[in-house]
């Protein structure tokens, strides 16, 4: 039978995969998963939040900002980790650190102690993407890497949609502080990866190469952290950190918002719509935020990265500021799916194109560094939307998110096309 003949169907490339590649994207996207329900919890518990502590909407989104600011540190530390001492070793810290950090927020008293706690579950957040894309990535052939990579990262909109659901039950039963106290589940997921998911071949052939850890290369000197910013690197490390740096900034401002802006009441620019209703809008955003990522995947792998993620990037520039202006809600729910289907899947993508770009040497180190500079010039995005939405309404906050994705779409000038790259 034909590679073409195995290959057909939507779920063919599965089917093909050997167990420890299907365990690995498992991992990574379950891990995924529940790094969204953690982190998404804030953005859906936020108006009661700022009720109960007595916090304005730029204190709000100053917390939103710490995030992702943790989030950086998080990619870039746990990035080092995974190329060091292995994909699931930094994998299983990542998700430790994201659980119980999130369960603490739920004692928090004040702005200064959720901003800590915020900012150490951060740590964990970015850790988890940089290691999982790093396992899949080298776990997964060039014809279905993008496919995998789809899959691993539409389950961001599972655990988004799952928050959505438990905060519609816990929050006006048990409170806020429950639904943070709900956030340590996820820890317990750190024992299957323990038993189950092995390191990437990949990444075992070039800790032999490297001496076994040593740093010292064995025949030939490897890639290293700093040749990322020489020569004709240089300008492609700084397009690729600029142009997912614009998309996490409209990515941030709309889903750190959204929620709000939908229940928030109408004295204050928002809807005033009940939590129930909320969630379950947020849930429909998932959705087409689902078929988004793992559409992307399939014609990635086909079409080309550059192309699609273009094309998503424009799309997401003209729906995010047609949302921020409409105010009712069964048009919010029939326009959300397909906000977040462009405003999201592109990130399916980025994974791709970094891993196809950097050897594996520093593979993980470079995506923490590409993915994790970018969100920490997007830790603006929380900050500056509250700022506006509080002075300028909704409508100018989510114009602006927009223009982040218009100029994002405008950097792939200076990106090449990666499809059909072998790892190195």
């Amino acid at each position: 039978m034909t590679t073409a003949a195995n290959d057909s169907g939507l779920f063919g490339w599965w089917r093909l995969a050997g167990p420890a590649p299907r365990r690995a994207l498992i991992a990574a996207g379950l891990g995924w998963a529940l790094d969204a329900f953690d982190v998404m919890l804030f953005s859906l518990t936020l108006a009661a939040v700022i009720a109960d502590l007595g916090l304005t909407k730029t204190q709000a989104g100053a917390l939103g900002s710490v995030t992702l600011l943790g989030g950086a540190a998080g990619g870039l530390i746990f990035g080092h980790v995974a190329d060091r001492y292995g994909r699931t070793r930094a994998l299983m810290a990542s998700v430790l650190i994201y659980s119980v950090f999130t369960a603490a927020c739920g004692l928090s008293q004040n702005l200064w102690q959720f901003a800590i706690f915020r900012a150490l579950l951060g740590l964990g957040m970015g850790g988890e993407w940089a290691s999982g894309a790093a396992l899949v990535s080298e776990t997964w052939p060039a014809r279905h890497r993008g496919r995998a990579l789809g899959f691993m990262q539409s389950s961001w909109a599972i655990g988004f949609a799952v928050a959505a659901m438990v905060v519609g039950f816990v929050l006006p039963r048990y409170g806020w502080r429950a639904v943070f106290f709900v956030g340590i589940l996820p820890a317990f997921f750190v024992l299957w990866i323990r038993r189950n998911v092995e390191e990437p071949e990949l990444w075992i052939a070039q800790q032999r190469l490297m001496g076994s850890g040593s740093g010292k290369a064995v025949g030939a000197r490897a890639f290293r952290f700093k040749d990322m910013f020489r020569g004709p690197m240089l300008a492609l490390t700084a397009s690729v950190t600029f142009m997912n740096a614009c998309t996490l900034f409209g990515w941030w401002a709309l889903n750190g918002w959204v929620p709000a802006y939908l229940s928030l009441p109408a004295a204050q620019g928002g809807i005033g719509l009940t939590t129930q209703t909320m969630s379950w809008l947020v849930v429909a955003m998932q959705v087409g935020m689902w078929f988004g990522y793992v559409s992307f995947g399939y014609i990635a792998d086909v079409v080309g990265r550059k192309r699609v993620y273009i094309g998503y990037l424009l799309m997401a520039s003209l729906l995010l500021p047609l949302y921020g202006s409409m105010k009712n809600p069964l048009v919010l729910l029939l326009l959300g799916p397909f906000v977040a289907f462009f405003g999201t899947g592109f990130f399916s993508g980025f994974g791709a194109v970094t891993a196809e770009i950097y050897p594996t040497s520093v593979r993980a180190t470079a995506q923490g560094f590409c993915y994790n500079i970018g969100r920490i010039a997007s830790a603006a995005a929380p900050f500056t939307v509250g700022k506006l939405a509080t002075t300028q309404g909704f409508t100018v906050a989510f114009a602006v998110a927009g223009a982040a994705y218009f100029v994002g779409a405008l950097t792939w000038r200076f990106i090449p096309e990666t499809r059909g790259r072998e790892l190195t």
